[in-house]
């Protein structure tokens, strides 16, 4: 999607009101007090007119989207906005190949730059640090988890933090102000409600003050707490509510905390979330988060998914629940993604070597591992110049492999450099 400049109020009263209230101006952006202080880097570079790539992290309806309008409005620059649940190569290339045609600045907005994969990432690089684009990435969860190590060295991360209560009350007396109720009126009591509940989620309170205001009067505590509790319940699938559960059910589950874990599992079976998302999010953790402290887990939620697929709504619920039950649970490790992500990331440092000789097809002298006492071969698997890396440490959790570890590695000759 692109954009020139903010446009008018187009879809007038049928926007929601978040939308029709959505500062366009930098005074008029309410919260991120640090990061937007009198002096700070980013305020001077966007006062300056001089937009820099980034990552705007932080939780829902803390501003990001809003923030990176203005910045675009501030420098003149052309604005394109992409969701990466939406989004692919495809789209990311058309934006990057727009954008060298163009004489002034291009800011490509990327919302959930964290659910590109790896290829979609890399994609940015050049255009990135040739200022091609000017990327600004907004993500709900930590960048520098889910975000390429490459591209995180070419952009600078800002750090947007929840809308205090006495802020969420200027955004809904500024509403007031301006209007959008129409015949309805906002009591003290109903605003600092609202903003007590709202989580700091502009988002949310906003919505909350535009149901309460549906029916015109006044809107108290009691109508205001009736309309906050809808809005915090409503869950849309194709929204940011979607990704925050989902993200509360995984982190709940990684800490092991069964009950949270089923609140999480209820709260988007009840929002009708589609139970093969639940189905895939659950094979995922189970590898992710589980792995070989428990190997179980993954057959159990490949299962769980199957089940999905073979009974349907509601009964595949119950699969659910034990999946879910089970990976709370069960012991936890991260020891195969993070081995995995040291020796992508040697990879991505020095490139990919040429295994030995003997290694390739057709090459000669290979030592043939079943003819030695527990199949374990001495001779060396790693490419030229590798020979002392490792990548795999088992966690406290894998006793059995990491005896399998020490047992190896006695046999081959190769004490761990780190011992």
């Amino acid at each position: 999607m692109e954009r020139l400049f903010d446009e008018p109020d187009a879809g007038g009263r049928h926007q929601p009101l978040a939308l029709r209230m959505r500062p366009r101006v930098l005074d008029e952006l309410v919260g991120q007090r640090s990061l937007l202080a009198p002096g700070s880097p980013l305020r001077t570079a966007i006062e300056a007119g001089q937009p820099h790539s980034m990552i705007l992290y932080g939780p829902p309806g803390t501003g990001k989207t809003t923030l990176a309008r203005i910045i675009a409005n501030a420098s003149g620059a052309a604005f394109e906005e992409h969701s990466a649940i939406e989004a692919g190569l495809a789209e990311v290339r058309a934006v990057i190949e727009r954008a060298r045609h163009r004489a002034g600045p291009t800011v490509f907005f990327l919302d959930e730059i964290h659910r590109f994969n790896r290829p979609q990432q890399d994609a940015l690089l050049r255009a990135v640090e040739e200022g091609t684009i000017v990327l600004i990435g907004a993500s709900t969860e930590n960048p520098r988890h889910e975000v390429s190590t490459a591209l995180l060295s070419r952009l600078r991360m800002y750090v947007m933090e929840p809308l205090a209560p006495r802020e969420i009350e200027v955004l809904l007396r500024r509403a007031v102000e301006r209007g959008e109720l129409g015949e309805a009126t906002l009591t003290d009591a109903g605003a600092g409600l609202i903003a007590q509940r709202s989580g700091g989620d502009a988002r949310v309170a906003l919505g909350a003050l535009e149901l309460a205001a549906t029916t015109g009067g006044e809107i108290d505590a009691e109508r205001a707490g009736a309309a906050i509790a809808s809005a915090l319940v409503r869950y849309d699938a194709a929204a940011d509510r979607h990704y925050e559960t989902i993200s509360a059910w995984i982190k709940a589950t990684r800490g092991s905390d069964v009950d949270a874990s089923l609140y999480y599992l209820a709260t988007m079976l009840e929002g009708g979330e589609d139970p093969r998302f639940i189905a895939r999010r659950m094979v995922i953790f189970a590898s992710e988060d589980v792995g070989n402290a428990d190997p179980a887990a993954l057959p159990l939620a490949v299962a769980a998914a199957q089940a999905v697929e073979l009974v349907g709504l509601p009964e595949c619920t119950y699969a659910l629940a034990q999946a879910a039950i089970y990976l709370a649970l069960a012991p936890k490790s991260n020891a195969a993604g993070s081995a995995l992500g040291a020796a992508r990331e040697e990879i991505s440092e020095r490139g990919a070597q040429r295994p030995p000789a003997y290694l390739r097809p057709g090459g000669r002298g290979y030592d043939y591992p079943h003819s030695h006492p527990g199949h374990v071969s001495p001779q060396e698997l790693m490419p030229s110049g590798l020979e002392r890396a490792r990548f795999f440490a088992p966690d406290d959790a894998e006793g059995r492999l990491a005896q399998a570890l020490e047992r190896v590695r006695a046999a081959r000759g190769r004490d761990d450099p780190r011992q």
